[in-house]
């Protein structure tokens, strides 16, 4: 490796403390208590002048006053002033405190605990020990790394600098864990389905697409755990979920990363009004697992996940946007005219279920700010959802929204083997007439119908923009440890 000039200053300590005999990377830490563990115990400790040992990395600017030095080590669980002194350290490990350890170095530490004059907590050090040579110094002004490209290209740097980033990380496993003690409690159980499949599904989305050699199969990365997951209540698994990582070759911005993880769980005996209170239950849940209450501030507005949701059917939301009815303009060419009509600016579409997505995604997805569920799709644009008894045009399907985003999809899952295979044949022409997301035959999934799917309620939520909501983040690679990101020549 090519070093810089600080990098080779950083090596050349190494090679010094090697030369002396002591590897600047052991294989053993003797800690005895975590940075934590002190503070919350700080003043009990210290009454009983207990000798104890921390480990950490050191962080800030050491500061060496003659025969004193300070410093502060951090090792995750919180931050500790070291009071270093050439008398109770040895003159050995004072000079090589001062002359060849640095900031970003994890060390050893081991003393008897203090308040300083000032009063802040500190450890008084009796000995010290190298635990592994930082080689890289901190970025160059230690407030933080504050270029968002290089956060995202370096995690662990920025891990390093920013605690704030841990923060959103802890947030996030909180609120995965509550969402997994909801539906424990409720009786589903957690499962695991392939993420190499024969035929993608699930989802309107294009697939990453790989090949095994050995069987001599093209197989892709799923874009959604659905048709496996509803195979298993086919099976007779009352309730099942996954939380899952799912992959989709589309663009990248601020609310899609093409990875991402999904929560997708299906219960038998259940429709979309059981998973809408589902919904509800499970944001109320990972609102307070995140923010202590059942409310999240985000880019400036209190959004609020404790009571019951606003339904919205989506016929009714468009109408009140644009003017238009989608229920009596059925058709593409109408759609076009009507669009033109009434003055609005959208994207043309080559089909009338893309046409009317994308009237809803510019003129009324923005504006649901509040939690709200959009009910009640067109069949057109859901070709795994029931009919709705009364108006057979659409299904009952909602999408959760919150801060202008979709949070979450569901339906009551469409069993009729015979109308799915039309769906799926519909599908099937929309994609050779060039549409690369259109949904593919699954004989298979097919067959696992004709078994008998009972009534069922299916539900998908993204775990990234839900955490995003809750910690207040505005793109998604805020909460993503490691997202996508272009190769560094194409920035």
């Amino acid at each position: 490796m090519e070093l810089n000039d600080l990098q080779a200053q950083r090596a050349s300590k190494l090679e010094r403390l090697r030369a002396a005999g002591i590897s600047p990377f052991p294989t053993q830490s003797a800690r005895t208590h975590s940075v934590g563990e002190v503070l919350a115990r700080f003043d009990d400790l210290a009454a009983a002048e207990t000798h104890l040992t921390i480990a950490g990395r050191i962080v800030g600017a050491r500061r060496i006053m003659g025969k004193i030095a300070f410093a502060h080590i951090e090792d995750g669980t919180g931050t500790l002033q070291l009071w270093i002194s050439r008398a109770d350290l040895g003159d050995e490990w004072f000079e090589r405190f001062r002359d060849d350890l640095d900031s970003f170095d994890i060390i050893q530490a081991t003393g008897t605990l203090r308040r300083t004059k000032t009063g802040e907590p500190s450890l008084f050090v009796s000995a010290l020990t190298l635990l592994a040579k930082a080689v890289n110094p901190p970025p160059e002004k230690w407030a933080g790394l504050t270029d968002i490209e290089e956060r995202h290209r370096q995690r662990y740097l920025d891990l390093i600098v920013n605690p704030e980033v841990r923060q959103v990380f802890q947030a996030r496993a909180a609120a995965i864990t509550a969402m997994r003690r909801v539906l424990d409690t409720r009786g589903f159980l957690e499962v695991e389905t392939p993420v190499l499949q024969p035929i993608y599904g699930g989802a309107a989305a294009r697939p990453f697409t790989t090949y095994h050699n050995t069987l001599g199969q093209q197989l892709y990365l799923r874009i959604a755990t659905e048709l496996y997951l509803k195979r298993l209540i086919v099976g007779g698994f009352p309730g099942v979920y996954e939380i899952s990582k799912n992959f989709r070759n589309e663009g990248v911005d601020r609310s899609h990363n093409p990875e991402f993880t999904m929560m997708e769980c299906y219960q038998a005996y259940a429709d979309y009004a059981d998973m809408m209170r589902l919904v509800e239950e499970l944001s109320r849940a990972m609102c307070l697992a995140v923010n202590g209450t059942t409310t999240a501030a985000y880019q400036g507005q209190t959004l609020d996940f404790g009571g019951e949701w606003p339904r919205l059917p989506m016929s009714e939301a468009i109408t009140e946007r644009t003017g238009i009815d989608i229920s009596l303009v059925s058709e593409l060419a109408p759609l076009h005219e009507a669009i033109a009509a009434n003055g609005l600016r959208v994207e043309r579409k080559t089909t009338w279920a893309k046409q009317v997505d994308e009237l809803f995604s510019e003129y009324v997805q923005p504006l649901l700010v509040q939690p709200t569920f959009i009910i009640d799709y067109p069949v057109d644009l859901s070709p795994l959802a029931k009919r709705k008894p009364d108006n057979s045009a659409f299904t009952e399907r909602f999408e959760a929204f919150a801060a202008g985003m979709e949070l979450g999809n569901a339906f009551t899952e469409l069993n009729d083997p015979f109308d799915q295979e039309q769906r799926f044949l519909e599908q099937g022409r929309a994609f050779a007439a060039g549409d690369d997301e259109a949904h593919q035959m699954d004989l298979d999934y097919l067959n696992a119908l004709m078994y008998g799917l009972p009534p069922t309620g299916g539900l998908g939520m993204g775990i990234d923009r839900l955490v995003m909501v809750l910690t207040d983040r505005p793109n998604i690679r805020e909460v993503i440890l490691f997202p996508h990101m272009r190769k560094r020549d194409e920035v």
